[in-house]
């Protein structure tokens, strides 16, 4: 694994009460590197990233990551009691306290200054994520894991929050996977897409992903209007970190071989 990899997957199965869940999944995200992964409902996404961190073991292959590597998560959800009389700053230092500035700074980052003195049950939706997200990078992590965390925000919401998410990548340098079924914010922030559906169907950036057959078998109508706004979107970015070929980071797609099932 060359320096560039904070992690890594080779060969990944997982199966979960005798139900095969993921097969033969190679994956890697590189330093710097947005790589969005996704599929439809069933399909093994956040299996994925709980197998990478370590919470499901695999049935077969393997996992590497960086010795000493820090992974922040955000969730798709948290459920917090709304009668508890809990500030942000007081959840920010749940379960270990941090230092007040190292809280102003990931609040700061996470788009949400001066709001450590809010109750959380008074946040919007989107103000309780960007919490969980200032929570995920308050050890300033080499890896961010998001995990549906745009679920439930409105279209705008889920752009200035993705936004956050690019702003947090160039601020950190670290590298970023998120699971989403937000096509079009998938093609408008990722360096890279990965189509799961228990194997990989194809990778690579958000252009060559979005011409794969693979692609529109697993969307259809909704991947052809997700790239459409991708192609029409002013806020399309340049960076596409030259990556070495015949790896799973390559830029061009991948196809899952014919035994992966």
């Amino acid at each position: 694994m060359n320096d560039e990899i904070l992690i890594q997957a080779s060969g990944l199965g997982v199966r979960l009460g005798g139900r095969r869940i993921l097969e033969n999944v190679d994956f890697a995200v590189r330093r710097g590197e947005i790589v969005t992964v996704v599929g439809p409902n069933g399909s093994g996404k956040s299996t994925l990233l709980r197998a990478l961190i370590g919470a499901v073991a695999p049935s077969r292959g393997s996992v590497e990551h960086q010795k000493g590597l820090q992974i922040g998560y955000v969730p798709q959800r948290l459920h917090i009691d709304p009668t508890l009389p809990l500030t942000v700053d007081r959840f920010l230092n749940l379960p270990r306290r941090h230092a007040r500035e190292d809280i102003a700074k990931a609040l700061g980052r996470a788009g949400l200054p001066e709001y450590g003195n809010a109750s959380m049950a008074s946040l919007s939706g989107g103000q309780f994520q960007r919490v969980l997200m200032a929570r995920a990078i308050l050890d300033q992590p080499q890896l961010l894991m998001l995990d549906e965390a745009s679920q439930g925000l409105d279209q705008t919401g889920t752009a200035d929050f993705y936004r956050q998410v690019e702003e947090i990548r160039d601020t950190l340098g670290c590298g970023i996977i998120m699971v989403s079924h937000d096509l079009h914010v998938v093609m408008r922030a990722a360096d890279r897409v990965v189509c799961l559906n228990q194997t990989i169907c194809c990778q690579g950036h958000p252009e060559a992903v979005s011409a794969d057959p693979e692609y529109h078998a697993l969307f259809g109508a909704g991947g052809d209007e997700a790239l459409a706004l991708f192609r029409h979107d002013p806020h399309q970015h340049p960076h596409d970190p030259p990556l070495e070929s015949g790896n799973a980071g390559d830029s061009e797609t991948k196809k899952a071989s014919s035994d992966a099932g």
